[in-house]
């Protein structure tokens, strides 16, 4: 099987309409701050793969206040 080449994500965009959106991107943001955003970006991606990966633990005080083993009827008062 050939491996896709990485530029097929962006579908029929060409290399010229690549090259035009990185450059607003840097006018817009800066060659500073588009670093900060890729890593806050990635963080991102990465901190919701391993949400989806885990498990759900039980935890009793997840849990509503009517399900945590209080088994025994209401007392009339």
């Amino acid at each position: 099987m050939v491996h896709p080449g990485p530029l097929l994500i962006f579908g029929s965009l060409g290399l010229q309409e690549i090259l035009v959106v990185l450059l607003i991107l840097l006018l817009l943001f800066g060659g500073r701050k588009i670093p900060e955003l890729a890593r806050g970006l990635g963080r991102g991606i990465r901190e919701f793969k391993t949400g989806v990966q885990e498990t759900p633990k039980k935890d009793p005080e997840a849990l509503p206040r009517e399900t945590q083993g209080n088994d025994a009827p209401p007392k009339d008062s």
